[in-house]
């Protein structure tokens, strides 16, 4: 066999002498060479030659020839078919690496500058993937020569050619591999060119450079990871699924095998911990794949440090619902670095950059769940952070920082937690210190957070919480937090129902919360329920005077901005029958806040809010039938000195919500004609006095009552009050509203009826001739309404002095346009004077 393969190849040997000689003339042309190749290349790769008879010819006779065709040769052509030859001889021979001293220096000088730079890109490529052959054939045969191909590397991982770049990735990861005890030392050389070409335009190149990292390091000097770390965590990033699998495949072959991944950890733990919330399956599967292994291996390597906590750990009663927890080596992997990786961690979580902080924040949660109890020692960098980060535009930012801070409450004692947290209330609350607060709650056990409770309510009920901001996202998280107490302790809530209940009236009571009032009146609905009530108004029921003694503690103090008129107002009204049951506080409360020399705007505020419940007596104030008992004292106290006039629209409008009510109670029948004796002395010049307010309301009203307190005990007015009164009323008939001039017409006919029966009927006639005469004046009103009203009063006076108005009838019938009133009021008279016959 040897001599036939000897024989083949001097036969080779011989047949190629002729294209060589040719190949290597000085003048020889391009056409001529190119020739030359193509018989060289027919009869190498023609001709069947072993292994060693193709290292004989190979070796000794086309190496140089061809290796000096391919770095000096100006045909491209002639070049390619050298580089062809090459690779068959390299692939084919049974020694390559004797041609290493030849082939190095030709490939670094074809690419590597500035000796030279080979213009063709798929001869580049091909250059490339010739050294790929000479590591794979020649394997640590290639140590020597190692400066060489770091150089080359270093030139080729930077070529604008893409395919070239991903070659040459190859090429390092097979350097690294070959000779790995003379490669760390030279292996930071290609840390630089990778990094410049991690960010490559296209994916695979990405992947392939991601690849070659993590041999090179693997394989080359450990203390380039801090180099290599923020490039990888950014391709984490990256829109390309196979980028961020190729660096969760890097990191968790380095955490396994890397020599000082012990002093690596706390950078690369968070790399493939980031891959737990990737979009993709696959990638997540993978990185917990690698975890668990690590997690695994670490508890080998740390046996005797684990051995108790191996043999007597207990899992913790209170979990995470549909979440399984990591193993011992994991948790304790993140617990042994949490220290480390937390500060750079928070820092990111308040990134500029939005999906920075959304993946870090997913990372915090991923982290508090292997940590653990261990968080204890990090609340205060840890709630400093959620706090900020809470408030963050981004909604996937502020979710992931909610669960953990629900993990939180889980693991953390809130001995410790809340302590932390309610002490940030004592600065300035933040809506996310409530937000952390909701989550802390939700995320503990009922019985853990039992003892508590009443602190807890204590702070959330302090004016410097409840009241400390009027922005809606600050009553929202307020609300939020009642709601995840009443949620998670239950029936536990009955010890602070008060001050869930202070709470929620503080937030149905602000302005900007009016959206939230159904949401409100539902979490009333559920503190009811766990305290197996019927309904929200048994809590007032429950509590109504312990909240009027909370909400009337400074109210001889109120203005106008006092929260405590709000909260008082949805106390009153909110609690519908409930209030009669705490009249002695509210009135109070009116009788302290409603006196001239308070706050015009307060009063008017306070004002409105009786108001609105005289118009439902039945149903407010007067529910249990007390309300009477304390009409002396609203009606002296309370509506008499704010019937006085003051100049001002606030205090014009007070005295329109004081008639309001006078009239309120009256219209109701609450204010009985008894009543009205004791008080019409009082209340009788203010009420005259009202009927020329600009208020077409208090006009109104002021007619209305007058008109009342006529039909009670007009009968016992003297000829002052009644002179003083119609001469009032009788202005009224030339209002500019046609409902006051209708009610003025009607207040005139009590007057008529009044006077009728009265001892001073004589000394009122030229009074009463003056009213005729008035009346028919508007008897003749184009108002069609207004006629009809006043001739209803005119029947009603003619009663007294028939013959009088007969007369003022005949005088001014001839200028009426509508003479039919004056005809219809003479036959009234008629006929009633023929009935008395």
């Amino acid at each position: 066999m040897a001599a036939v393969g000897a024989g083949a190849a001097a036969a080779a040997a011989q047949a190629l002498g002729r294209p060589l000689s040719c190949l290597q003339e000085p003048g020889c042309g391009r056409a001529a060479r190119l020739r030359a190749l193509e018989a060289i290349r027919a009869e190498v790769q023609e001709r069947p030659l072993s292994g060693a008879a193709m290292q004989e010819v190979f070796g000794a006779q086309l190496v140089r020839p061809l290796a000096r065709c391919l770095a000096g040769d100006a045909a491209e052509r002639c070049r390619e078919l050298a580089l062809q030859l090459l690779r068959h001889g390299l692939s084919h021979g049974d020694r390559p690496g004797e041609a290493l001293p030849v082939l190095l220096p030709v490939l670094a000088q074809r690419l590597c500058p500035p000796q030279g730079f080979e213009p063709s890109e798929e001869l580049r490529l091909g250059l490339v993937q010739l050294l790929s052959l000479l590591l794979q054939r020649c394997g640590a045969s290639l140590a020597p020569h190692l400066t060489d191909v770091i150089r080359i590397l270093q030139a080729t991982l930077l070529d604008p050619y893409a395919e070239v770049r991903r070659e040459s990735c190859r090429c390092a990861v097979a350097c690294a591999q070959a000779m790995p005890e003379h490669f760390h030392m030279q292996s930071e050389s290609l840390i630089k060119p990778l990094m410049q070409t991690i960010s490559h335009q296209h994916y695979r190149v990405r992947v392939d450079v991601i690849q070659a990292t993590g041999a090179v390091i693997q394989f080359g000097n450990g203390k380039s990871v801090d180099d290599v770390l923020s490039h990888l965590a950014q391709r984490l990033f990256d829109e390309i699924p196979k980028v961020r699998h190729a660096v969760t495949t890097v990191t968790g072959e380095w955490l396994l095998h890397l020599r000082d991944r012990y002093s690596f950890f706390h950078k690369l733990i968070p790399l493939l911990l980031g891959s737990f919330t990737d979009e993709i399956p696959e990638n997540t599967k993978l990185a917990w794949t690698y975890w668990e292994k690590i997690g695994l291996q670490w508890e080998k390597e740390n046996e005797e440090d684990l051995k108790d906590k191996m043999d007597f750990s207990v899992s913790p009663s209170h979990y995470p619902k549909g979440v399984t927890r990591p193993g011992l080596g994991c948790r304790e992997l993140v617990s042994r670095n949490l220290s480390k990786i937390l500060p750079g961690l928070c820092h990111d979580i308040t990134d500029w950059v939005e999906s920075t902080r959304i993946k870090a924040s997913q990372l915090l949660y991923t982290l508090l769940l292997h940590a653990e109890d261990h968080i204890t020692q990090h609340m205060e960098l840890l709630l400093r952070t959620l706090y900020q980060a809470c408030l963050d535009e981004e909604r996937e930012v502020v979710k992931n920082c909610v669960k953990a801070a629900e993990l939180i409450g889980t693991f953390v004692s809130p001995k410790v937690s809340l302590r932390l947290i309610t002490s940030a209330f004592g600065k300035t609350p933040k809506p996310s210190c409530i937000m952390v607060l909701t989550a802390v709650i939700q995320g503990s056990p009922k019985e853990i957070l039992q003892p508590h409770l009443t602190d807890l309510g204590n702070t959330l009920s302090q004016a410097g919480v409840c009241q400390r901001s009027e922005e809606v996202f600050y009553m929202e998280q307020l609300l939020c937090c009642v709601q995840a107490l009443i949620e998670v302790c239950r029936e536990d809530c009955k010890e602070i129902s008060l001050q869930l209940m202070k709470v929620l009236v503080t937030i149905m009571a602000m302005p900007c919360s009016q959206h939230l009032k159904e949401k409100v009146e539902e979490t009333m609905s559920s503190l009811a329920e766990v305290q197996q009530l019927d309904s929200f108004l048994y809590l007032y029921k429950q509590h109504i005077i312990q909240l009027m003694e909370w909400v009337s503690v400074s109210c001889d103090c109120w203005t106008c901005y006092s929260p405590e008129i709000l909260q008082l107002d949805v106390i009153a009204t909110h609690s519908g029958p409930v209030i009669g049951e705490a009249l002695n506080n509210f009135i109070l409360i009116l009788k302290t806040c409603l006196q001239p020399n308070k706050d015009p705007q307060m009063r008017l505020k306070l004002f409105t809010v009786l108001s609105q419940l005289l118009q439902k007596a039945s149903e407010t104030v007067n529910s249990q039938g007390l309300f009477p008992s304390y009409l002396e004292t609203v009606i002296k106290d309370v509506l008499a000195p704010n019937l006085q006039w003051h100049a001002g629209r606030t205090a014009a409008a007070i005295r329109t919500t004081a008639v309001s009510c006078l009239w309120a109670l009256i219209h109701c029948e609450m204010l009985s004609p008894k009543e009205i004796l004791k008080v019409k002395d009082g209340l009788m010049p203010q009420i005259i006095a009202a009927l020329d307010e600009d208020s077409k309301i208090t006009r109104l009203m002021a007619c209305r009552i007058v008109g009342v307190f006529l039909k009670v005990c007009g009968r016992q007015f003297d000829e002052g009050k009644f002179t003083n009164t119609y001469t009032e009323v009788l202005k009224r008939l030339d209002d500019a509203s046609c409902d006051v001039r209708l009610a003025a017409a009607h207040t005139l006919t009590n007057w008529f009826k009044c006077l009728k029966d009265s001892d001073v009927k004589s000394a009122m006639e030229s009074h009463i001739e003056f009213l005729y005469q008035e009346l028919l004046i508007h008897l003749d009103d184009p108002d069609q309404n207004i006629q009809n009203a006043v001739l209803e009063v005119l029947k009603e006076g003619s009663v007294l002095y028939p013959e009088l108005l007969v007369k003022e009838i005949e005088e001014v019938v001839h200028k009426h346009q509508t003479p039919a009133y004056c005809n219809q009021l003479l036959h009234h008279i008629q006929s009633a004077k023929e009935s008395a016959l």
